[in-house]
């Protein structure tokens, strides 16, 4: 990934939530650049702090500013989870969720 498109995916200050969806491309379905950009922000870029297994869902931490966000899959039941979804936890949400020391 180029530097330019690197900045685009990274978090915006306004971002709260990002849904990935299928694309029904007839023969096949493709994840859609959401769901890409989820990918990437997941694997590349923010900072897991922890996990909970029970209800499958991760947290990171966006390293720009500090900002906690979950990752979840709704649709579990769906193949790879379904889409993902990543959303900002508030600090006090962040810690309670995943019993997180000060």
């Amino acid at each position: 990934m180029d530097a330019a498109m690197e900045r685009d995916w990274r978090l915006k200050e306004n971002d709260r939530i990002l849904t990935g969806l299928w694309l029904d491309l007839g023969s096949r379905m493709e994840k859609d650049a959401t769901w890409q950009r989820i990918l990437w922000l997941t694997s590349d870029y923010l900072q897991p702090v922890a996990q909970d297994d029970e209800r499958r869902t991760i947290l990171y931490r966006d390293p720009a500013d500090g900002r906690y966000w979950e990752l979840l899959f709704p649709r579990p039941e769906l193949p790879e989870g379904g889409p993902p979804t990543l959303r900002v936890l508030d600090e006090e949400a962040a810690r309670e969720g995943y019993q997180l020391r000060e």
